[in-house]
């Protein structure tokens, strides 16, 4: 196999105006495409730099289902300073919370889909 990585993350959304503010103006995302295309609109965000971009699919674009995308885990350098803006911005967030594997919280956009933040923690190797 030679994948590199994943190019795009579908992200269903009722309104991509609406998700849009929500990304870019929230978490700060940055628009990496916006283009009319058959059968739509094609509305991209990534964190600055990011290799992975997350498309915000409306209506008419691959018949998903706004609000069904889940478990989408997002790295940060602070995740607790990540959950005080959101919650400023009244974003209800779930923790953050002490795992094993790092500080973690979850949270959903406008539409229902489910994000998570995490600040990893090295985890150590079990003994061989």
């Amino acid at each position: 196999m030679n994948i590199t990585h994943a190019s795009f993350v579908t992200l269903p959304v009722a309104d991509q105006d609406r998700a849009l503010r929500f990304y870019r103006d929230v978490l700060g995302f940055e628009v990496t495409a916006d283009l009319d295309m058959p059968p739509g609109r094609w509305l991209q965000v990534a964190p600055g730099g990011a290799q992975t971009v997350f498309t915000l699919s409306g209506p008419g674009m691959g018949g998903f289902t706004p609000g069904e995308a889940r478990g989408i885990m997002l790295v940060t350098t602070d995740v607790d300073a990540d959950c005080a803006r959101l919650a400023a911005a009244g974003v209800a967030v779930e923790g953050p919370d002490d795992l094993p594997w790092g500080r973690m919280a979850s949270f959903r956009d406008l539409d229902g889909n489910g994000l998570m933040l995490i600040t990893e923690r090295a985890l150590e190797s079990a003994p061989q």
